[in-house]
């Protein structure tokens, strides 16, 4: 079993969530979708990154969009540093993972990271969720009802507090049966030889 914790919110999130659907069809492994809020893990375990964020480091940044660049055109991705607003607020859309439940949340996330890192919008913004859930198929008004219920909050905070526990400090967190970490989209051809290993020994 792989769980894939993640927050729309990333970059290198949307890369690992586009790359890690063919490696688990490819073991034949079950993909648990774990959302999370990745401020909330950066506000308790991780503050550096605001750090970072406040003093970057030129050279290193022109390097990460660099980065970025050749990981995205390596997976067929479209993957541009939002210019209006970054960071985003994440709060709704990864609610509306939860409510969607573990196989449904697949597509509407998947268009998440499509409209905010493709496409430059808002995912804060109510008027972006619902063009998001006019395109996958979801009434809106089911989808703001359901983001509002006490037990989605909740579901998303303990899946936050959840992989802090764990271990994890940002997005992607992914386990392999439920003890083996890895973080990041770079992490999955480690995550493929664990997968490998598993498999022979089974």
């Amino acid at each position: 079993m792989i769980e894939f914790f993640f927050d729309c919110s990333s970059p290198w999130t949307y890369l690992a969530f586009h790359n890690i659907e063919p490696l688990a069809k490819e073991f034949g492994a079950e993909i648990v979708w774990r959302p999370i809020l990745v401020g909330g893990i950066f506000n308790t375990v991780n503050p550096s990154v605001y750090a970072s964020r406040e003093t970057p480091v030129p050279l290193k940044t022109q390097y990460m969009l660099k980065d970025l660049g050749d990981w995205a055109r390596s997976a067929g991705l479209k993957i541009k540093m939002p210019p209006t607003v970054f960071p985003v607020n994440s709060v709704k859309a990864m609610r509306g993972c939860i409510w969607l439940g573990n196989r449904d949340m697949v597509p509407f996330a998947r268009a998440v990271f499509e409209v905010y890192w493709g496409e430059d919008k808002d995912i804060s913004q109510d008027g972006v969720l619902t063009e998001i859930c006019l395109r996958v198929g979801i009434d809106p008004r089911d989808f703001f009802d359901g983001i509002g219920q006490q037990a989605v909050k909740d579901q998303l905070r303990a899946n936050t507090e959840e992989v802090v526990k764990r271990g994890g400090f940002g997005s992607p967190t992914i386990f392999i049966d439920k003890t083996d970490m890895y973080f990041g989209n770079d992490r999955l051809p480690l995550v493929r030889e664990a997968l490998a290993r598993k498999k022979k020994a089974a």
